[in-house]
């Protein structure tokens, strides 16, 4: 099997009651790509990438396209097989791994398809049909996080992720004490995201104030050398999310005790293929992870939740939807969002998703055919 057309899309996805707050950005609306691919055996794989701005990672919308472009000519005639795909995209173009990510994830729903295989299947199997969701509360002030926090504890959320940081640290504290009373005794998890928000001086303090509640501090600092720096010095476990850029980096990080665990993205890392690799790794060492992206509509979520499925449930922080946060579905019959903080595996072949193409348009641009 191998890739006869390859068409790229542009379509807004505007935030629901936004923005989406951010210790460095507000998010009001984002322009998502989406890939469809069309085999020689005329199987269709959709693929998709949404950058969550231009400044929360080295990755953006036009930068998204302008790379698939590039690529696009390239791929036509490949073989539609993911390690193949990556080979090819590797020696068409450096970098970009958030771009080809978008022609993994569509390459993995056309064989998934071609071979009447879930996602999740090709990926090693599912170990659960109802994959746990986590909440992510954006920067609030103490009160209205935590009635949120109360909100999603009753909605049946397992874990809790809080936005800090690019303030006050004291307010941050107050934050975090704030949903921990709401949670306390529930067996919820909770999570401080700093999103690099914090210097090291606030990691420390907003530690050392909260020493008494079992939370999770995610990406305080922005650099690997602050993180190094202040790991010795926190009385929590630290994750990575926005410096784990590519599946080095996870060695390193892995290989060195750097962390205790990981969020993150499928786009970041380059795709399903790259993401089942960094699932082993975790796995090899025991550390847990999150299983997501940093926005996006069905396409993305699919791709989310099928990973997600195959991970050890004692491993899984969860699978963070942008669902709760934007309109519409590109395909309302299988559509994938969360019910009582859990998302259910999609049913049928590849990812289980067939969007409505006439929602996007017409294509930005076209290879093959």
């Amino acid at each position: 099997m191998r890739i006869k057309e390859l068409h790229i899309y542009q379509y807004d996805l505007p935030v629901k009651n936004g923005p989406y707050t951010m210790s460095n950005s507000l998010i009001w609306a984002l322009e998502t790509t989406l890939v469809k691919l069309v085999t020689d055996t005329d199987i269709e794989g959709w693929g998709e990438v949404c950058p969550l701005s231009a400044t929360y990672e080295k990755s953006h919308a036009k930068g998204a396209r302008a790379a698939l472009e590039e690529m696009a000519p390239g791929l036509i005639g490949s073989s539609c097989l993911p390690l193949s795909v990556h080979h090819k995209m590797d020696s068409l173009l450096m970098g970009n791994n958030y771009a080809k990510a978008a022609v993994d994830i569509a390459v993995h729903d056309a064989l998934g398809k071609q071979l009447d295989l879930r996602v999740a299947d090709l990926l090693g199997g599912a170990v659960t049909e109802r994959v746990p969701s986590y909440y992510a509360i954006g920067i609030e002030e103490p009160e209205e996080a935590g009635r949120i926090a109360a909100e999603k504890r009753d909605v049946g959320f397992p874990r809790l992720q809080v936005k800090v940081g690019g303030r006050d640290p004291q307010i941050d504290v107050a934050v975090a004490r704030k949903v921990w009373e709401q949670i306390q005794g529930t067996g919820m998890r909770l999570a401080l995201d700093a999103n690099r928000g914090w210097t090291t001086r606030d990691a420390q303090f907003v530690s050392r104030a909260c020493s008494d509640i079992p939370l999770v501090i995610e990406q305080p600092c922005a650099t690997v050398q602050e993180m190094r720096a202040i790991r010795p010095l926190l009385n929590h476990p630290l994750y990575m999310d926005e410096t784990s850029e590519d599946l080095a980096s996870v060695v390193e990080a892995v290989g060195t005790d750097l962390v205790d665990g990981f969020g993150m993205k499928i786009t970041r890392i380059g795709g399903l293929q790259p993401m089942s690799t960094f699932r082993d790794i975790c796995a090899a060492r025991n550390l847990p992870h999150t299983c997501d992206d940093s926005w996006g509509g069905d396409v993305i979520a699919a791709a989310c939740t099928h990973i997600g499925a195959t991970v050890d449930p004692r491993r899984l922080e969860g699978v963070w939807l942008a669902q709760p946060y934007i309109e519409g579905h590109y395909d309302p019959e299988n559509a994938v969002k969360t019910t009582d903080g859990h998302i259910d595996l999609p049913e049928g072949p590849g990812l289980g998703v067939t969007p409505d193409a006439s929602l996007f348009g017409a294509p930005i641009a076209s290879f093959g055919g």
